[in-house]
């Protein structure tokens, strides 16, 4: 048997092919082992080993097309070329950005362009050709090779409890939910936002019209992963009266089953008004402990038992003396007709006509089942997105699983296209432009008012204005990095002539339209050049074999 060299005797390039050996190794038994669906597409193998392929690159500043003092742009960065150099290029980032923000291209027919030589060299400056629509064979494939070394370094670059939230459209959304349900873990999905991006819909489809785009939203970790509630708004506590004069202030009414079954915690409850024998609602049990339950039901005056009354459930909480009929059939389901002493009922509607009900409550006249009070001032003071946004507060258990967005929570992209139109001019060619809210409501819920906002297809630069924008009204001090090509190809480079023209205009307040309040701040404009970075290559290649040391940029 062949003998294995001793470590110490391995050159510098045979000890990295060691360690990237051992770490395709390792990488090929965690997908061995791992259960669930997985997608397959031709030259899948090729695509996931392209990353490793890509050279960082060496940067020029270019100084007109920077914004601010030294300091200020020290906070930002605008990088014009291929993104997937640029996030190779900023390796040492690698685990320190909290949210990624980022519109792909939709593989739509327009703008999305791809070099079959990139499977064979990843670094080859040829952006391809256009792809076709009418490409049925290969476009998903494509799109696929193309989006999937991206998403691989997306989800290096985050921190472990950071945020991808990635826009799309039907065309590629199965699919990209695929890809992202592989690479982060279908646990790890934390949303799949559908937002109205057209307020009326175009009648010019045969069966459906789309008037919906999607934002999938998964984290690095679940489990440290935070969501923060959007600010509330003031109306949303109109509904909270205090008809009682209770001592600790303003409340409404709140249910007092939970949604989880639980045999012992679902039985039947007696009003002490009219003996009427309540339960929770459908599969529900009730959400406090019995004991808890029975010490508020007896603040009323009257005096509570442990009574079965052989109707499959847990022995009913019965008003003492009190009796449970049949089932009603009097158009309120889901409680039975009973009756209670007569000095039980009165005690009890004496204690309505004082102050200061108890926790436990059976409505304004005593004719309703059990409800509890909601204090306003114990209400978290934020709001969880939600389907509509139509609940104002925290329910349980919290699911942010699947949320929808109306136009007037998002935005519509024709605001988003007038947006642009408003600070650039209306000749800017960009048509698809996302809603400024959208990006801020995103930015809002998963990028800590500190944090680092990451855009690797930063477009007309819709990211960097909204932290900019953010930073401004809020105090906040968020930074960005975006990530734009443009089109070198056709002589229009928009990631000068519009994105950071766009951020230019929003610091400084000259916007087309007219003068607008500044937002101050400032971005450094770095421009990738075509020679390798060999100083950054030989570090990466020694940090592939050592334990990343926690640098990053700007500390």
């Amino acid at each position: 048997m062949d003998e294995q060299p001793s470590l110490d005797r391995l050159s510098r390039d045979e000890l990295i092919e060691l360690a990237r050996a051992q770490r395709d190794e390792l990488e090929s038994l965690r997908v061995q082992h791992e259960k669930g669906i997985r997608i397959t597409f031709r030259g899948k193998d090729v695509a996931t080993g392209i990353a490793g392929k890509v050279q960082p690159r060496t940067s020029r500043h270019l100084a007109q097309y920077s914004v601010g003092s030294e300091d200020e742009q020290a906070r930002n960065l605008v990088i014009e070329g291929e993104n997937l150099q640029a996030m190779t290029t900023l390796y040492q980032d690698r685990g320190h950005v909290d949210l990624i923000l980022t519109d792909p291209p939709y593989n739509t027919g327009k703008g999305f362009r791809y070099n079959d030589r990139w499977d064979e060299d990843p670094n080859d400056p040829d952006l391809g050709p256009e792809v076709s629509p009418e490409d049925a064979g290969r476009r998903h494939t494509k799109w696929l090779h193309f989006m999937w070394p991206r998403l691989k370094v997306m989800l290096d670059m985050l921190k472990p409890e950071g945020v991808l939230a990635i826009c799309i459209d039907d065309r590629e959304l199965f699919r990209l939910g695929q890809v992202l349900d592989e690479l982060f873990g279908e646990e790890n999905r934390l949303a799949v936002i559908n937002w109205q991006k057209i307020a009326a819909p175009k009648n010019d489809k045969t069966h459906v019209a789309a008037s919906t785009e999607y934002v999938l939203v998964y984290a690095k970790d679940a489990d440290l992963a935070k969501t923060t509630p959007l600010p509330r708004a003031e109306n949303s506590f109109s509904r909270y009266k205090n008809p009682d004069n209770d001592p600790k202030g303003r409340w409404r009414e709140h249910d007092l089953s939970a949604r989880t079954p639980s045999p012992p915690n679902t039985y039947g409850i007696q009003s002490p008004f009219e003996g009427r024998i309540h339960y929770p609602p459908g599969q529900y049990s009730w959400r406090f402990p019995r004991r808890r339950i029975k010490s508020w039901l007896e603040e009323w005056g009257v005096q509570y038992v442990d009574h079965d009354i052989h109707d499959g459930k847990a022995p009913a909480l019965l008003v003492k003396g009190g009796t449970a009929g049949e089932l009603a059939t009097d158009g309120r389901p889901g409680s039975r007709i009973g009756s209670v002493p007569q000095p039980a009922a009165e005690t009890a509607k004496a204690r309505i006509a004082r102050d200061n009900w108890p926790f436990v409550w059976f409505g304004l006249e005593g004719d309703g089942g059990p409800r509890v009070k909601r204090y306003m001032n114990e209400v978290r003071k934020g709001v969880v997105p939600t389907t509509y946004w139509a609940r104002d507060e925290y329910e349980f258990p919290l699911d942010l699983d699947s949320v929808s967005w109306d136009w007037e929570q998002s935005g519509l992209s024709q605001t988003g296209y007038k947006e642009l139109a408003a600070i650039v001019g209306k000749n800017h060619g960009f048509e698809t432009v996302k809603p400024l809210q959208l990006f801020t409501k995103i930015i809002q819920l998963w990028c800590p008012p500190d944090g680092l906002v990451m855009d690797p297809f930063a477009g007309s630069g819709t990211t960097g204005h909204a932290v900019l924008a953010m930073n401004n009204e809020s105090g906040s001090s968020r930074r960005f990095i975006l990530m734009e090509q443009g089109r070198p190809d056709r002589g229009d480079p928009y990631a000068k002539s519009l994105l950071a023209n766009r951020l230019r205009r929003v610091v400084t307040g000259d916007w087309a339209a007219g003068p607008q309040p500044p937002a101050p701040g400032g971005y450094s404009f770095l421009q990738l050049q075509k020679e390798v970075d060999a100083r950054a290559l030989l570090e990466m290649e020694r940090d592939e074999m050592t334990v990343g040391d926690g640098r990053g940029w700007r500390g």
